[in-house]
């Protein structure tokens, strides 16, 4: 007899379905902005919320600063080079294939990271440093790009392991990885990118790495069994 609990369906459903509509609220907000900008202009989060459509307080509750939303904005507009530089690369499901796709991912959003540091130490510190504690967490461009370049290894990997090696390639790449090489290790921005490039394969090929593991195993254990 099945004991699954319809009601636990209907609430992650529903909770996913809020998810979705904060991530659509929070893109229009910033695509809206970023096209004001485009214009020459530079709109306040007042001005960017009556141009979408959405409710004042709504828009504050995602973007509480004028340059917290510019910061956003311009960040945004990184998203068609991200893009365009994983698709570009060699698709397939192969460890090579999705190999090829992480570092072009890591030496995209390195390089980009590199380009823009100003600006994104300016969103660090709009962000984190001095966010109000009820901030809602910043947007989802880093995993949607990860996920974009390892997707083809979520059935093989099982939904554990992909979201693991998801979350670790969150830690390797981005301005928060460049923070620490530069600022800390001192390294240069061409050493930055080659130590994430270095992390990054590490992951990727642990996980497949731990993959195979837990299929010998398995393998072994089935064997013992029908021996038995």
């Amino acid at each position: 007899m099945s004991t699954s609990n319809p009601s636990s369906f209907s609430a992650a459903g529903l909770h996913k379905g809020r998810t979705n509509q904060k991530q659509r609220t929070r893109r229009t907000l910033l695509e809206t902005a970023a096209a004001l900008i485009a214009k020459g202009e530079r709109p306040t989060v007042t001005e960017v919320a009556d141009a979408a459509g959405i409710s004042r307080r709504t828009a504050y509750r995602y973007f509480p600063t004028q340059v917290k939303l510019m910061t956003e904005a311009a960040l945004e507009g990184l998203r068609p080079s991200m893009e365009g530089a994983i698709q570009a690369a060699p698709s397939g499901t192969t460890s090579g294939a999705v190999e090829a796709r992480v570092d072009a991912l890591v030496e995209q959003m390195q390089r980009l990271a590199l380009a823009n540091e100003p600006l994104l130490r300016t969103m660090i510190h709009e962000t984190v440093l001095h966010a109000p504690s009820d901030t809602k967490p910043r947007g989802s461009r880093r995993i949607e790009w990860i996920e974009a370049a390892v997707q083809p290894l979520r059935a093989r990997l099982g939904p554990a392991a992909y979201a693991r090696l998801v979350s670790g390639l969150s830690l390797v790449v981005g301005i928060e990885a460049l923070l620490v090489l530069r600022d800390i290790r001192g390294l240069s921005g061409t050493q930055a990118v080659q130590v994430s490039h270095w992390m990054a394969r590490a992951l990727l090929r642990q996980s497949l790495a731990d993959r195979q593991a837990e299929q010998r195993r398995t393998r072994g254990k089935r064997r013992e069994t029908g021996d038995s």
